[in-house]
């Protein structure tokens, strides 16, 4: 295949695909839900502001966001979705008040020709816009004692009213989350605003400003034809792109596409800066066995609230940070074992050590370990309401899942990854110059590590008050084009490097084969972050854009089988290469869970007709858990174990804790998926269809003894999992204490 002319595709794809990106997100910015100047009774009196909507949103942030139930189905599992639950409460509310006055009884006593009539009332009055010129949103009298009633709830439930204490526990909020009755006051303004959203038609036109979701039969939301008809269009493209692509694998030349290595690696001498980088891999290990313990904790807070085997844990460590903590730490790790191989293997490429590159690797290290500590303690400070909502906003927790960094560490990590460009770029710059066969592979490494620098930068586009739809798209250019996008192009071009590099494949094939898949694999990932955005009040063309290309995003993936067969082929195609054995092995497990967890638990969700139904339940996790951590935190393992095996390559492995690790880790992921976590979701998602979300997040679903029994069964895959991260956390000390050393 021609090289110029993948180049001409790549770069095609990239600037139409970030064109439409571009476009669609001013689109965003125009069609975004309006937020009233002031929200009044039909009599005039004043509920709330706009302000107060903006500062709620603060409110709910400095609790942790994400990671207290979610909104418009985005953040964590254990308490409900709030936008669902505030409008199903509104709704049953208002129908019961519609109820006392026409026929003095509640609104379950009702015939069924009654409640219908008072139904298509309540749609009335909900579905309708009522934003006047004047930015005033004018409610009845109904819905203003329904926002009263709900203020009572959610304010008992976020402070210490003993008659939400079940439900506190069930959901693991703390003993007064909210100490300040403004800031109660405004997190129920916030409430109000995005049920509102969900419930409210754009003008012109009979669907919500977010698609109508939640599922909510009392005020007639359900799915539209728009979200039908993409769903169905989604599946036959992927049919489609399977074909496609089974067609170029069955046709294409194996044109020397491998052939038989020879032992090619001397024991080079390190240089200062590669060496510098072993206790970058140090912290890694210490990091994977501290988020473990956060995943621990969090999961057993699913059973026991507040609690940790009786103790009190919560009060020190609520939920919200547990998880908050699992998720960073993980990106952390990841990130730092993926950072360190780039800055190991930066000089071996062109032979050349910059002057001063070992001051510079030394002072990333010092700068990474700075923002992990101070981002970690300000979220802290954040969820326990010991700041106001801009210092929360610069120093704690922005309540963004996976970009919940204070903006101040934010930028701190920012510039650290320029840093960590600039040592990459001036190591490598030589090599680059050289019109070698492995050329075009460097410029491909270069650029995905331009990426991974730049690309971190959208998570600055936001505000301390943007708009939360605003929020949300840029928040997903961080969360799926740096994480789930450029990482990934970095991954394929490091391993390809890493193989040309032994001689197990030629530059030339490598360099195809890396742009090939960068194309096939960008055309449908830059587009497919919409699919993130179908109900967080976009317009619809953003959910017709989403379901087509996150189909696309599933087709490279159907076929990676044949990847972990070429590496397996790899592993033992010459005694030599046993001795990485485990790095392989890696890539091999990162193989699997691509297909598995981005591939087929991804598309479990991607179509608009199933995301409707399981936004926001146990089936996000399944995919969360075996895409991250299945292929990137495989990978950071994989990548990290190559390095300490490159490093000294005299010395013969124990490898007994690495089989354990390896194998434990899959097999615990695996198990906490399928016999916990993906049942869950599976009940939750037919409770969603038959009742709705509201439902399926509730009290009364999860405290269900079924549903615990599952949320028990996990601990079975936690601690087969747990022993694995042991196991290579050992093993990484063991290289320098001499335990995991032959003598």
């Amino acid at each position: 295949m021609n090289t110029r002319k993948l180049w001409l595709g790549f770069i095609a794809v990239m600037v139409i695909s970030f064109a439409v990106l571009l476009y669609y997100g001013r689109e965003i910015y125009r069609q975004a839900p309006p937020i009233p100047e002031q929200v009044l009774t039909e009599t005039g009196e004043l509920l709330f502001t706009g302000q107060d909507i903006k500062d709620g949103q603060n409110v709910w942030q400095s609790l942790g966001g994400h990671h207290v139930g979610t909104v418009w189905g985005h953040g964590a599992y254990q308490a409900p979705d709030w936008s669902a639950d505030y409008l199903h409460r509104e709704s049953v509310h208002i129908l019961d008040q519609f109820a006392q006055r026409d026929y003095h009884t509640t609104f379950q006593e009702l015939q069924e020709e009654q409640q219908a009539a008072l139904k298509a009332r309540l749609q009335q009055e909900v579905r309708k816009n009522r934003v006047n010129a004047d930015q005033q949103l004018v409610i009845s009298a109904e819905r203003a004692a329904a926002f009263t009633e709900n203020s009572r709830y959610y304010g008992g439930l976020f402070t210490n009213n003993p008659e939400m204490a079940s439900d506190r526990n069930t959901f693991g909020i703390q003993d007064n989350a909210l100490k300040d009755a403004e800031r109660v006051r405004q997190m129920n303004a916030f409430f109000f605003w995005i049920s509102w959203t969900c419930a409210t038609e754009r003008p012109g036109s009979d669907i919500t400003y977010t698609n109508n979701w939640p599922p909510e039969e009392l005020i007639d939301n359900k799915p539209t034809s728009s979200l039908l008809l993409w769903s169905i269009f989604s599946v036959i493209l992927l049919l489609a792109g399977i074909g496609l692509m089974a067609w170029y694998y069955a046709t294409r030349k194996e044109d020397g596409h491998s052939f038989s290595p020879t032992f090619v690696l001397k024991n080079e001498n390190q240089t200062p800066s590669q060496r510098a980088t072993l206790k970058y891999f140090w912290i890694v290990s210490a990091l994977l066995l501290v988020q473990i313990l956060m995943g621990i904790i969090t999961a057993h807070y699913t059973v026991e609230g507040q609690a940790f085997y009786g103790i009190p844990l919560a009060e020190w460590l609520p939920y919200s940070i547990s998880r908050t903590w699992h998720v960073q730490i993980a990106i952390f790790w990841i990130a730092t074992s993926w950072l360190a191989t780039g800055l190991y293997y930066a000089p071996a490429i062109s032979g050349h050590e910059p002057k001063f590159q070992k001051l510079g690797v030394n002072f990333l290290f010092g700068a990474l370990l700075v923002i992990v500590v101070g981002s970690l303690a300000g979220q802290w400070m954040g969820v326990m309401q010991k700041m106001g909502y801009l210092q929360n906003f610069w120093f704690g927790h922005q309540g963004h899942e996976y970009v919940e960094l204070g903006r101040f560490w934010q930028l701190f990590l920012f510039i650290g990854l320029i840093l960590w460009l600039f040592l990459m770029g001036r190591a490598i710059w030589p090599a680059l110059r050289q019109r070698t066969e492995g050329r075009n592979l460097l410029i491909l490494f270069l650029i995905s590590t331009i990426a991974i620098a730049a690309f971190y930068g959208a998570g600055l586009m936001w505000g301390q008050q943007t708009h939360l739809a605003i929020a949300e798209y840029w928040r997903w250019w961080v969360v799926h084009l740096w994480v789930e996008g450029f990482f990934e192009v970095f991954a394929t071009v490091v391993t390809a490097f890493l193989f040309v590099r032994m001689q197990i494949i030629k530059a030339a094939t490598a360099t195809v084969g890396v742009l090939f898949a960068t194309i096939v694999f960008l055309s449908g990932g830059i587009l497919g972050t919409f699919h993130h955005l179908y109900f967080t009040g976009t317009p619809t063309a953003v959910m017709a854009l989403g379901a087509t290309f996150s189909a696309l995003e599933v087709v490279p993936l159907v076929l990676i089988g044949f990847e972990a067969f070429e590496n397996l082929k790899i592993s033992r195609s010459s005694e030599w290469i046993k001795a990485y054995k485990w790095p392989i092995y890696s890539f091999i497990a990162v193989a699997f869970w691509n297909l598995v967890g981005a591939g087929l638990f991804g598309f479990l969700i991607n179509p608009p007709i199933a995301l409707y139904y399981m936004q926001g339940l146990n089936t996000t996790p399944v995919h969360g858990h075996t895409a991250l951590f299945g292929v990137y935190g495989m990978l950071g393992i994989g990548l990290m174990l190559f390095v300490l095996r490159d490093m000294n390559r005299e010395v013969i492995w124990k490898e007994k804790a690495l089989k354990i690790g390896f194998w434990s880790i899959n097999i615990g992921l695996a198990a906490m998926v399928l016999i916990s976590v993906l049942p869950v979701g599976i009940a939750q998602t037919i409770a969603s269809v038959q009742e709705g979300l509201w439902y399926a997040r509730s009290a009364e679903f999860m405290e269900q003894g079924y549903i615990l029994t599952f949320k028990w069964l996990r601990s079975i895959g936690d601690i087969i999992f747990t022993v694995g991260a042991i196991a290579i956390a050992w093993f990484v000390f063991g290289l320098k204490t001499g335990w995991s050393i032959q003598k």
